[in-house]
C-alpha cells in the first residue's frame, strides 16, 4: 500500500476536490471522525468545515494546517468498504491523528479502489501535530497494515508513485521550477476528465491553470497558462505559459489526458 501525503492552506480546496468526485459518482464518503453528521448521515463540505473551524481558530500561525492523504492498495487487492474504513482509521491513529476531525472517501476514478482522507495538522489546543520523519513513519505504518490485512506488498508501486509533492510557495521564488514540479507529476499520476477537475487538483498544491485562446490570421491557437496561488487560493505573481514548462503539460497533452482518463 502506498501513502501520498500533501499539506495545504485551504480546507475548502481539499474537500472540494473529493466532493467533485462524489458528484461524478467516482467517490463516496465512507466514514468521519469528529465530523458533524446530518440526518441523512452524509456530511457535506459545509458540515466538514464547521467541524474543522474550532481547530483552525485555535492556531492561525500555521501556514499549511490541512493534511490530505491518499492510501493506495495494490491494484490486485480486493477490499470492502469496511476494510478500507478500518485501514484508514488505523492509519490515522498510528500517525497521531486519531483524535483529529477527518473524513474518509472511497475513490474509484483511477481503475482501482483507494481512499482519500482530509484532516488538520492542528489539534484542539492549537498545537501543531508533530510531522518529524513523517514519510518514514508513514511507510512503516503502511507495511504494518499490509501484514495485518494480508495486502499485497507495494514496494515497486511505491517507488513509482509515492514521491511527495510539495505545494508551491510563492514567497520562495523560482516559481517556474516549483510549478513544473507539481504540474508534471500530477499530469502523470492522476486522472481527471475536465479543466475544472484538473484545476481543483492543482489547487491542492497552490497552483492554478487557465485556458488561453487567440486567433491570428484566421487560425485559432489554444494554450494553457499556469500560476501560483496564495493561502486564500488567489492567483499571485506572473503567469507562466505551458510552452515554458514543456509539451507534456500543454493544451494538446491535457486533451489527450482527458480522453485517456475516461477509458
Amino acid at each position: 500500500m502506498v501513502a501520498k501525503i500533501t499539506s495545504g492552506a485551504s480546507v475548502y480546496g481539499a474537500l472540494y476536490y473529493n466532493q467533485e468526485k462524489v458528484d461524478k459518482q467516482q467517490a463516496r464518503p465512507l466514514a468521519g471522525n469528529r465530523i458533524m453528521k446530518p440526518a441523512d448521515g452524509h456530511p457535506t463540505i459545509q458540515h466538514c468545515i464547521r467541524s474543522f473551524e474550532p481547530y483552525l481558530a485555535a492556531n492561525r500561525r500555521t501556514a499549511k494546517p490541512v493534511i490530505h492523504i491518499s492510501l493506495n492498495p495494490h491494484p490486485d487487492d480486493v477490499l470492502t468498504d469496511e476494510q478500507l474504513t478500518a485501514i484508514g482509521q488505523e492509519y490515522m491513529e498510528k500517525m497521531g491523528y486519531g483524535n483529529q476531525p477527518y473524513i474518509i472517501y472511497r475513490h474509484e476514478d483511477i481503475g482501482r479502489p483507494h481512499i482519500h482522507i482530509v484532516s488538520l495538522r492542528i489539534d484542539e489546543q492549537g498545537k501543531k501535530i508533530k510531522d518529524y520523519k513523517e514519510w518514514q513513519r508513514s511507510t512503516a505504518v503502511c507495511r504494518e497494515l499490509e501484514r495485518k490485512y494480508h495486502l499485497l506488498p507495494a514496494e515497486k508501486m511505491e517507488r513509482r508513485e509515492s514521491l511527495p509533492l510539495t505545494a508551491v510557495d510563492y514567497r520562495k521564488g523560482d516559481i517556474k521550477h516549483q510549478i513544473a514540479n507539481v504540474v508534471k507529476p500530477v499530469m502523470q499520476g492522476y486522472k481527471f476528465q475536465s479543466v475544472k477537475e484538473f484545476k481543483a487538483l492543482l489547487g491542492l498544491f497552490h497552483v492554478t491553470v487557465e485556458e488561453a485562446h487567440k486567433t491570428i490570421k484566421g487560425k485559432t491557437y489554444h494554450g494553457l497558462v499556469y500560476a501560483a496561488t496564495d493561502e486564500k487560493g488567489e492567483r499571485t505573481g506572473v503567469a507562466i505559459k505551458s510552452s515554458k514548462l514543456g509539451k507534456s503539460v500543454g493544451y494538446e497533452a491535457l486533451q489527450k489526458k482527458f480522453v485517456k482518463s475516461k477509458q
